[in-house]
């Protein structure tokens, strides 16, 4: 399973990234590319330990036996519920969004596995580094897929 932590991973979702263009279109889903970049910038943030969305009771409840959804290869479901706290709405400037989420992407994995959040995930809860590492990655992944990249 890919891991936000490796160098070439990494490599391959800047690229990613880079091939996104204001007129990308998604397959599936309500956020235009500028809020999908706002988006896994804002779960970045969590994942970093510079924001804390509270636990929701759905997840204290099935969270941890619900980690088999993420933690697999396989790809995630098209409209999934998310994290109510980064449901972006409001118009997003695509190149502003773009660079932001680029550079948060390179610092996390600049940083690497010592420097993960050790607050629990708002659904899923404890997670190791290795786990928010490979839930960068396949987050990423399912929302680059969802704009044909």
């Amino acid at each position: 399973m890919k891991n936000i932590f490796n160098h070439m991973h990494t490599a391959e979702i800047l690229k990613r990234i880079d091939k996104l263009s204001p007129n990308s279109q998604p397959q599936w889903g309500k956020m235009d590319v500028a809020q999908m970049l706002a988006h896994c910038s804002s779960f970045q943030d969590i994942a970093m330990g510079n924001s804390f969305p509270p636990r929701s009771w759905l997840g204290i409840i099935v969270g941890r036996f619900a980690k088999q959804i993420v933690y697999n290869d396989k790809t995630l479901p098209h409209n999934m519920s998310t994290i109510p706290t980064i449901l972006i709405a409001d118009d997003r400037e695509f190149e502003a969004e773009k660079e932001k989420l680029k550079q948060k992407i390179i610092t996390f994995q600049k940083n690497g596995p010592e420097k993960c959040t050790t607050h629990p995930h708002p659904f899923f809860g404890k997670l190791t580094s290795e786990q928010w590492g490979k839930g960068i990655y396949k987050h990423l992944d399912h929302h680059f897929k969802q704009f044909g990249v």
